[in-house]
């Protein structure tokens, strides 16, 4: 809803939908002078005039969500680790999709390390990546915690469908440390073959700064750098890249990094979308 109407892009709020008529969400909706039902999808499926519907949800819910909203023709980009559609990183890869009609945004993770991986397998081959992501506590939600399993999986499949690596693995970490962290990421990828590295640590950087230009506290907390490590494939370089994301403090304080790089990556998503319907941008990956 922020980012929405604080943006002058492609988009109209038409509604926020939810199931709790006492929710602080809807209050608030409410003040900003929104329409707003806390009769859920039935909501958004008996207006005709939306045509984009984020469901915010969660991974069971969406399953039963999508259907309907194939049904009325909506598009439905999918915030949860339902993976009902295919995955969508608005930098990579999102005009292969543009004519689907539900896409997934993978996971807070997968949203932060794959374009990292995928940055350093155009340049050289990923036979394994590792990604780490460590979040506050506080800002992981029941919906999150019930999803943990999904998030593992969605997040490593994404690693390696989008991110291009042989292998993947995602390892998920909830930090209870008072004052609460910035999400942070670490990104190990292992290469088997000779490569350049200015070319990958360059290939990285220009990534990190296209994705800062929807997502501004998305940033590499230093150099990425070369390591050789002992793997199962012998001794072979690795590339490792350490990530910090800041959010905007729209409605989730700044350490929910986490939060805020999903509801940026859907608004980026939603807005080339709309953009596509409209006519009026080309859509460049």
């Amino acid at each position: 809803m922020y980012k929405i109407l604080k943006n002058e892009g492609n988009m109209e709020l038409a509604l926020v939908a939810g199931i709790d008529p006492n929710s602080e969400g809807l209050a608030r909706a409410q003040t900003k002078g929104i329409r707003t039902s806390h009769h859920g999808l039935d909501a958004i499926l008996e207006d005709s005039e939306i045509k984009i519907v984020f469901d915010a949800t969660s991974a069971k819910a969406h399953k039963l969500n999508a259907p309907s909203l194939r049904e009325q023709g909506k598009l439905a980009i999918d915030m949860t680790p339902a993976a009902i559609g295919p995955y969508v990183v608005p930098t990579v890869n999102l005009k292969e999709h543009i004519e689907s009609m539900n896409v997934n945004l993978i996971s807070c993770g997968g949203q932060a390390t794959t374009p990292l991986v995928y940055a350093v397998n155009r340049v050289a081959r990923v036979h394994y990546a590792e990604v780490i992501t460590t979040a506050a506590s506080v800002s992981i939600g029941p919906g999150t915690r019930q999803n943990v399993d999904e998030f593992v999986q969605t997040t490593a499949n994404a690693v390696q469908q989008v991110g291009g690596a042989k292998l993947a693995r995602a390892i998920p970490v909830f930090n209870p440390a008072e004052p609460p962290i910035n999400m942070t990421n670490s990104v190990y990828a292992v290469i088997k073959e000779e490569f350049d590295d200015e070319a990958v640590i360059a290939s990285i950087q220009s990534i990190v700064a296209e994705i800062s230009s929807y997502i501004p506290g998305y940033r590499l907390k230093g150099i990425p750098f070369i390591d050789y490590r002992e793997t199962p494939w012998g001794r072979l370089p690795t590339v490792v890249i350490m990530n910090e994301v800041v959010g905007d403090g729209d409605f989730f304080p700044t350490y929910a990094g986490n939060l805020d790089i999903m509801t940026a990556s859907a608004y980026k998503v939603g807005d080339l979308y709309a953009a596509h319907f409209l006519g009026t941008k080309e859509v460049s990956r």
